[in-house]
């Protein structure tokens, strides 16, 4: 079977999407861990059960990401030279605080001195806050649209120079989004620590499931009001066929308030995304507080579906608009690679995507259970 062109770019819009929520639920999970790390473990072995809930996991969640960017790369090469050349700055302060995770992991308890393993903690901290409010920013500002050209060449270029392009994107919007990133990655984290510990280490996650529950919730209602009347959105007014060659030049694009609203008149089931960024995230919180955190961690991906899902669908088909010049603005239509290439990733992600699923799903098995301080005592020369 072979799909055209058009389909094809629009299937994968669906699975970058796909991705970047599975890097959400799983590798958001263990930075939620992170983020809670110094505050629900009170005591060095409190805290080293902590870390053992995710130690196992951490780094096959974190492919997720990978292969995001690589899909990035592969489907969209456009958007992929745009955004790494915009986000530079904050791609690399990520990238610096995830370097805190492998060693963070591997070294905090080789030394039992109590200043090294603070210092580490810490350092877990930052390793899961940093990306988890970075990535909500990111996306705060590919909503508003962000500062670039493009050339003849269809070479990106930014206003402003390199290294003071960090500041813009910490604007009050692109903020609100790094906290609602923030806490939501922070409860689905905490309902894992509720899931996988026992008190007073679960009742201690049951409580920032509370709190990040309701943080999230207000943020992403704020959101949406100011999405709804103070953020103007992209409108494409003229543009190629949908199945011709990627061209980002050759379309005509409009400001225009309500914008982003408008996938919500043309199809009404779109609203199910913001319905399932509310709905989940209650539901999470109820479940949490009745003790049944496996189905709140349910729900909580769920919630993490429909917000990711709304920011998406709001700005369909833009993937990276431009606030300073619409007309270079990036589309699911013409940022795409070729149909060849299209068609090559599609079948390589129907072949391996479920060999990584099961892969995944086996090892969560195989792994599970609660992880007690008894436990990290009887193994305190093998565990993390």
């Amino acid at each position: 079977m072979i799909l055209d062109y058009e389909t094809l770019k629009l299937v994968w819009w669906v699975l970058v999407g796909a991705l970047l929520i599975g890097f959400a639920v799983t590798d958001g999970m263990d930075m939620g861990v992170g983020n809670l790390l110094p505050f629900v473990g009170r005591t060095d072995a409190e805290r080293r059960v902590v870390i053992n809930t995710v130690g196992p996991h951490w780094d096959g969640n974190q492919v997720w990401l990978i292969t995001a960017g690589g899909a990035i790369f592969a489907a969209w090469p456009a958007v992929y030279a745009a955004a790494f050349s915009g986000f530079y700055m904050a791609m690399l302060l990520v990238l610096f605080a995830l370097f805190f995770r492998p060693v963070g992991f591997d070294y905090r308890s080789k030394i039992g001195d109590a200043r090294w393993r603070r210092a580490w903690d810490w350092g877990l901290f930052a390793g899961g806050a940093v990306p988890s409010l970075i990535f909500g920013v990111a996306f705060g500002n590919l909503i508003q649209g962000v500062p670039f050209h493009l050339d003849s060449l269809l070479r990106p270029h930014y206003e402003g120079s390199l290294f003071t392009a960090l500041l813009p994107l910490l604007n009050p919007f692109a903020l609100l989004a790094g906290v609602i990133s923030f806490a939501m990655l922070t409860m689905h984290g905490a309902i894992w620590l509720q899931m996988r510990t026992l008190d007073p280490i679960a009742g201690r996650a049951q409580a920032a499931v509370r709190i990040m529950g309701a943080v999230a919730i207000a943020g992403f209602a704020l959101a949406g009001v100011w999405v709804a009347l103070g953020i103007d959105g992209y409108r494409i007014v003229s543009q190629p066929a949908l199945d011709a060659l990627p061209n980002p030049l050759a379309k005509e694009v409009v400001v225009a308030p309500g914008a982003l609203l408008d996938v919500y008149s043309r199809q009404p089931l779109a609203l199910l995304a913001p319905a399932a960024g509310f709905a989940g995230t209650v539901l999470a919180m109820l479940l949490s507080r009745a003790g049944r955190p496996g189905r709140a961690f349910v729900a909580s991906a769920l919630s993490i579906t429909g917000i990711v899902g709304t920011a998406g669908l709001s700005m369909f088909p833009f993937i990276m608009p431009s606030s300073t010049h619409p007309g270079s603005s990036l589309t699911v239509w013409d940022a795409a690679s070729s149909h060849l290439t299209l068609t090559v990733m599609f079948w390589a992600v129907v072949i391996f995507l479920p060999m990584v699923l099961a892969y995944t799903v086996w090892c969560y098995a195989r792994m599970w259970g609660k992880v007690t301080v008894e436990e990290i005592a009887a193994n305190s020369s093998t565990a993390y």
